[in-house]
């Protein structure tokens, strides 16, 4: 694997920070929005660490992390702008819910993937981002998105209707 460049450590730094908001964020209050503090530094250091990923080429072109980067954007806007819809009004919380998690999926198939084939350093775990290995942890994160988000869902529908 290539060095790390400065940009590369900021965008890993900044995500690293993203990472550990987001799941606080989860882990306390069950859905990230903008209106926690913790929801605003995931929201803010995702979005830093989607633009800066954009501008990392360490493989020469447009690649899958870039495509992650645009779609967590994406997400972003899209969990962002649901909320002042008027016509969205009933399902923006949960659309807001899936859109804020689905970046936390965003987030972790890039760590993973560049976790395995960086470390350790001089041995890494992974020498291939073909190896099946990283299709398992994909399929994986897939599967708790889907199913924290179906509780997520649940717990959400508990509270407009109390």
């Amino acid at each position: 694997m290539p060095e790390i460049t400065l940009l590369g450590w900021i965008h890993t730094i900044i995500a690293i920070i993203a990472l550990i908001a987001g799941f606080y964020t989860l882990a306390v209050y069950k859905v990230i929005t903008p209106g926690q503090k913790t929801g605003q530094l995931y929201l803010a250091c995702t979005f830093i660490a989607a633009a800066t990923a954009l501008m990392i080429y360490k493989h020469g072109g447009f690649g899958p992390a870039h495509g992650l980067a645009v779609l967590t954007l994406l997400a972003l806007a899209g969990g962002l702008l649901v909320t002042r819809i008027t016509a969205l009004e009933k399902i923006a919380v949960y659309f807001q819910a899936f859109c804020f998690s689905a970046t936390l999926l965003f987030h972790m198939i890039p760590a993973i993937t560049d976790g395995l084939l960086r470390l350790p350093v001089g041995d890494p775990v992974l020498t291939n981002p073909e190896d099946p290995i990283l299709k398992g942890f994909y399929l994986a994160f897939l599967v708790t998105f889907l199913v924290g988000y179906g509780l997520q869902f649940m717990w959400l529908k508990k509270q407009t209707q109390a």
